[in-house]
């Protein structure tokens, strides 16, 4: 059931993919290139400078949030760089020239910022701001969100869920003759950016991402052989196949092939042991490798 939702889920980005981006496969190099025709050659370099930044497990994430930003720069134009967004907040191009996340989104990496804002104005554009937010980790319908003092009975208002998420409360009459809603779940919508960075963030998986001009290849930088076997064979005995694993891993691509291709989120709750291990492997953090090591093999 699990391996079902996971394909259920890369067969939706593949499908967005080709409608957003007009590609069968995503691409990093074809995406950067697209960047550089839409945003800019600068900006389309900094970028690229921020997503060689982070640790490579975290690249896919950089180079998703870069899609959203694609598709919402074509979208919104390219003045939306430069716009200021009030007293308080710079501009889009201000915020990627310092390379610095501001509250309240700093448990973001700059990129994800920008994409997160980028998303959200694209859809004010395309249906206005919301009245009021909710949290659908709840799925209760009824009431979740305070009405407009002239609210009326099938009037429908819009309420956000997430980045780029909207969805309509349909004010209803209860039996007490009181007004009160019903959040209209078949309403749900994304904005295209916020569409966009999911997509090819499943689509394209962990990677790897090779970028140009990268020199020496970090993907090639040799991992720890004996922690690299003992992750692997770890891997095999709890349900990974040979295929999926691949043959030994001498290198950090190597690693991050295996972990694109083992689907560990899908799995059991174990596996999270697991991924912290290979993650500290590919990022070459001994004391942390060393923990998990001892943690998937002492249980």
């Amino acid at each position: 059931m699990r391996e079902a939702r996971a394909e259920d889920a890369r067969t939706e980005a593949r499908r967005l993919i080709r409608d957003l981006f007009g590609a069968e496969r995503p691409d990093a190099v074809t995406l950067f290139g697209e960047a550089r025709a839409v945003l800019g050659a600068e900006r389309a370099g900094l970028c690229a400078d921020l997503a060689r930044g982070v640790p490579l497990t975290r690249r896919s994430t950089e180079i998703a949030a870069l899609a959203a930003l694609l598709i919402g720069t074509r979208d919104l134009g390219e003045e939306w760089w430069r716009r200021a967004r009030g007293e308080k907040l710079p501009s889009p191009d201000e915020v990627l020239r310092t390379a610095t996340a501001i509250d309240p989104w700093t448990d973001l990496t700059v990129l994800e910022m920008l994409a997160a804002w980028i998303a959200d104005d694209a859809a004010d554009e395309e249906w206005g701001r919301p009245f009021e937010a909710t949290d659908l980790n709840s799925w209760q319908a009824e009431d979740r969100v305070e009405l407009p003092e002239d609210a009326v009975s099938g009037e429908r208002i819009l309420v956000s869920f997430d980045v780029g998420g909207r969805l309509d409360a349909v004010v209803v009459t209860r039996a007490d003759g009181e007004l009160g809603s019903n959040l209209d779940f078949d309403s749900l919508r994304y904005s295209r950016p916020a569409e966009a960075q999911w997509s090819w963030g499943v689509a394209a998986g962990l990677g790897p991402h090779r970028l140009d001009g990268e020199e020496p290849d970090p993907y090639a930088q040799p991992v720890d052989p004996a922690a690299a076997e003992i992750l692997r064979a770890w891997a095999l005995r709890h349900g990974a196949s040979a295929e999926d694993v691949g043959g030994a891993w001498r290198d950090r691509g190597d690693v991050v092939a295996a972990i694109e291709q083992v689907d560990w989120m899908w799995r059991s709750g174990e596996w999270f042991a697991w991924w912290r291990g290979v993650a500290a492997l590919v990022e070459g953090e001994p004391a942390q490798l060393a923990a998990r090591l001892e943690e998937i093999t002492a249980a």
